[in-house]
């Protein structure tokens, strides 16, 4: 089995962090329980926080596609930076993400397309992110209806998955718990029954003027910062796993 993930920082593992600023997160942990299954498993993750769904499918798909030997799994998650945006293309982010569908049913490739995790309930304007976030989803659906051969999980939706415990400070990324699940949800989906996480049902803390206030210092201005001055979190970072690496390489 080689099974390469591409993306964004959903993809990359942002929020489940390891030892020395590494970061590990669903894909990585997908690739392993695939190989606790019985696969030998050769695993590549080219997915790089903060792109847009352009800049994954530009520079990523190609790539991901033109390994040697080819793939035989890919996931593609898109689309979760750009509905955080006012001027966001649903019809532009289709042709997009359609653009991966006919590439890997050219290549061979079997696809499963990974939506992120509903992340609203934490974060400022979150009536409008929603709303893109829904019409994201909604189209999404629609596509992949055309699609049957593609395998969908629908993580946007997963209700459990907006609990406050499955999320990192930041509150925009999954923490390690959150990646379990999607983990989980992944996996079973490709026919590996894997038990789901689930958090504990307690109220989440409350949020206090003073907690808002260093939460907007520690992560909302800096973003605003990066969009003003049209820098991208991922600029000039490399892929963590560019090329394949055999699964028992991978700390997982």
């Amino acid at each position: 089995m080689r099974y390469v993930a591409i993306g964004d920082s959903f993809t990359e593992g942002l929020g489940d962090d390891v030892a020395q600023g590494a970061v590990r997160g669903w894909a990585d942990l997908v690739a392993a329980g695939l190989a606790v299954a019985g696969d030998e498993v050769w695993y590549a993750n080219l997915a790089i926080r903060g792109h847009l769904i352009q800049r994954i499918v530009d520079s990523q798909l190609e790539p991901a596609l033109a390994l040697s030997p080819a793939p035989d799994l890919m996931t593609f998650s898109g689309g979760g930076n750009d509905m955080l945006r006012r001027g966001f293309d649903i019809d532009y982010a289709m042709s997009l993400a359609e653009r991966v569908i006919t590439r890997c049913a050219q290549s061979g490739t079997k696809l499963l397309v990974a939506s992120g995790s509903d992340p609203t309930d934490g974060l400022p304007q979150s009536k409008s992110i929603l709303a893109r976030g829904n019409v994201l989803m909604d189209r999404t659906r629609e596509l992949l209806d055309q699609y049957p051969e593609v395998t969908f999980v629908d993580n946007f939706s997963d209700q459990e998955l907006r609990c406050g415990d499955y999320w990192a400070p930041d509150r925009l990324h999954l923490n390690a718990m959150g990646h379990a699940r999607v983990a989980a949800r992944v996996l079973t989906a490709l026919g590996v029954q894997t038990p789901l996480p689930t958090a504990d049902d307690v109220p989440s803390a409350r949020r206090g003027v003073l907690t808002e206030a260093k939460y907007v210092g520690a992560y909302v201005l800096p973003w605003i910062g990066r969009r003003v001055t049209r820098k991208s979190s991922g600029d000039g970072r490399e892929p963590k796993f560019a090329d394949w690496t055999r699964i028992d390489h991978v700390q997982v």
